[in-house]
């Protein structure tokens, strides 16, 4: 038996909370209406926030909190009551990534956790111990890291530190996420959770003789993305992950959809679960991650620098959600709240918290009420149809789109 290492998933908004719980995170990270950097994520106000704690709590869940950009004088004012209102929802650690923030925790929520964020750019020992004589009980690496750098870090930095790094989604062009690129160009600050993501923008020239002419930089058929990169995937690596000393393997994603939070933690918690019983992944939880919204994939920095990526940046959806389930009898008998529509006849694919994906052929298709329907148009309209097994409520039901 292997060592039992935390999945921590990301959760932006309650639906997108309820599908990482329900397919397999032992933990989520979520943020209030301020302090967090994913400002155009749904994210939880107060009252919402105090119902996440519960129902994650109920479902032996953690809750990590994020008040982690880097705020600026009139924005500190707030801090302190917002401090102490997480502390009296007992959440289960706060996410920070600036001194000041540490700072005042200490002082209104001195019983929660700290763990330091990303945004801190932790790349060495010294700074990981640094923060853990501060009081952080975690720290948050770097994606810049190799597996050996990680490694080192573990090897020299105290048991009781425990140690955090993402493992798949979105990679950042700039150095831990600390860009002003997005400031300058749209006055939207990267580092108080507003980034425009400019870095994925398509780019050409303008002679300054010629405005208004745009001449294209070309380095194919699809042109450039100077600043462009991949999205990381790390679920073949498991186990490599786990004897480097991880604690926690997070995914990235708190602005993608719940659809994604799904997929992308029911596959992970098989990769995790596989690895510390001793087993090889099934490859069907890896082809599951090429059915949610992606770019290319690759493994970040983890085995050396990458190449440069300059190909398209554009995402890969060949995958969208039709329906969600409601309930299910035994003999597959479901109601569904419709996505986007279908037909009698379509070719559909199920898959949820404990079930591998089965397709299946939409024989029969009726409304809330029972009445025939040849099609399913009208968003959330309660339709029942037949499963080829009982599936339970939050599985999805997806149709493979042209591309």
């Amino acid at each position: 038996m292997g060592k039992a290492v935390e999945l921590l998933s990301p959760a932006g908004d309650r639906e997108r909370l309820q599908m990482a719980v329900a397919y397999g995170a032992d933990a989520v990270y979520l943020a209030g209406q301020m302090y967090g950097m994913r400002s155009f994520a749904g994210n939880f106000s107060g009252e919402e926030l105090s119902q996440a704690v519960k129902l994650c709590h109920s479902h032996g869940v953690k809750v990590h909190v994020t008040c982690n950009t880097m705020p600026r004088n009139e924005e500190m004012e707030g801090l302190p009551d917002y401090l102490a209102f997480l502390q009296d929802q007992k959440v289960d650690a706060l996410i920070i990534g600036d001194a000041g923030v540490l700072a005042l925790a200490k002082q209104y929520a001195s019983s929660l956790p700290v763990h330091m964020s990303t945004q801190i750019g932790i790349t060495n020992y010294a700074s990981a111990r640094f923060w853990y004589d501060q009081g952080a009980q975690r720290v948050i690496l770097a994606r810049e890291l190799t597996l050996e750098e990680i490694r080192t870090i573990r090897a020299k930095t105290p048991r009781e530190l425990e140690i955090e790094a993402f493992v798949h989604g979105a990679m950042c062009v700039s150095y831990s996420g600390r860009c002003v690129l997005s400031n300058y160009m749209t006055g939207r600050d990267a580092s108080r959770g507003s980034c425009a993501q400019p870095c994925r923008y398509k780019y050409a020239l303008v002679e300054e003789q010629r405005p208004g002419e745009f001449f294209s930089v070309e380095e194919d058929e699809q042109g450039t993305y100077l600043f462009n990169s991949k999205d990381m995937c790390m679920i073949g690596h498991i186990p490599e992950l786990l004897d480097a000393g991880l604690d926690s393997l997070k995914i990235e994603g708190r602005a993608k959809s719940a659809y994604y939070a799904a997929i992308v933690t029911g596959a992970y918690r098989h990769a995790i679960d596989a690895a510390v019983a001793g087993e090889p992944l099934d490859s069907l939880w890896r082809s599951e991650l090429d059915k949610v919204s992606h770019r290319p994939y690759s493994e970040g920095f983890y085995y050396g620098h990458p190449e440069q990526y300059v190909g398209d940046a554009r995402y890969i959806r060949d995958w969208q959600v039709s329906a969600m389930v409601t309930s299910c009898s035994p003999d597959g008998k479901a109601l569904c709240s419709l996505r986007n529509k279908f037909r009698r006849g379509d070719t559909l694919e199920l898959i949820g918290p404990g079930l591998q994906p089965v397709a299946f052929s939409v024989e029969e298709l009726t409304d809330g009420n029972g009445f025939p329907l040849e099609e399913a148009r009208t968003p959330q309209m309660a339709l029942g149809l037949t499963l080829p097994c009982q599936a339970p409520p939050l599985s999805i039901l997806r149709k493979q789109v042209a591309p």
